[in-house]
């Protein structure tokens, strides 16, 4: 899990922000059902965003991410992966989400986000003219993916994704470069323990070799999960990768 079940994202509430927010229970193309957590912006600007988590799923960190981004005017829905293994139950800081995880399979996850989308571009979700994703680690990767799986999105952001050309036989960002049909953000740190430098600059080479618009982020002291409140000590580049999901929202919504 890359962010602890405690864990919040560092971000301030917006003073006299008016925000609704409610559980939901979407459901995907295979008739399985999900849980999800909406936010709804009091001053609707017509922009959505589908929040993914890490590898954890559903909890409370992307809960408040959701309002977070509401509050900012972007009408947003947070999603969890596990509908189709572990039903739609809130669940406890013991829940063994890597055997879930082993059975979440790519086809699922687009499907879920597909639905998701879905309910952004209703009425009941805001009528979103242009939606976006935002994912941290196994939502970062997954978050890219989604610009390659015809969703129609505005833009794509990643937090600290894994580049991986497969994972577990299946392709990756780097595999689905050429695929990426819309701009994408990317949110690393250069001090993660977890992805290589390496592995990066090989995933900005695929992307540029495919004319792909992005903008790619390393903070350079920033270890993986770097965006979370308890690390004080990486609060400028936290602040600074916020800024930038906010900018890239609003410049891709506003063209």
């Amino acid at each position: 899990m890359c962010h602890a079940y405690d864990s919040r994202p560092p971000i301030a509430p917006v003073a006299g922000a008016a925000v609704n927010h409610q559980e939901l229970t979407l459901r995907a193309a295979d008739s399985a059902s999900f849980a999800a957590f909406a936010a709804q912006a009091g001053d609707h600007t017509g922009a959505g965003m589908v929040v993914l988590p890490d590898a954890g799923g559903l909890r409370r960190f992307y809960e408040e991410l959701a309002l977070r981004l509401a509050e900012e005017g972007i009408d947003a829905v947070a999603i969890d992966y596990f509908g189709r293994t572990a039903g739609v139950t809130k669940r406890d800081a013991d829940f063994p989400y890597m055997e879930h995880l082993a059975q979440t399979k790519a086809a699922n996850v687009a499907m879920d986000v597909g639905a998701a989308i879905d309910y952004l571009r209703s009425p009941d979700g805001g009528n979103c003219r242009s939606v976006f994703t935002v994912g941290f680690c196994f939502g970062g990767s997954n978050s890219w993916l989604q610009a390659a799986n015809r969703h129609g999105l505005a833009g794509a952001i990643g937090f600290y994704g894994s580049p991986g050309g497969t994972r577990d036989g299946e392709p990756g960002p780097m595999a689905r470069a050429t695929e990426v049909a819309c701009p994408i953000l990317a949110l690393m740190g250069g001090a993660d323990e977890h992805i290589a430098a390496e592995q990066v600059e090989r995933l900005r080479q695929a992307w540029e070799k495919s004319g792909v618009e992005h903008e790619l982020v390393i903070y350079p002291e920033a270890p993986h999960s770097f965006f979370d409140r308890s690390y004080q000590e990486h609060a400028d580049a936290a602040a600074d990768a916020w800024q930038r999901v906010l900018a890239f929202t609003r410049r891709l919504h506003a063209g």
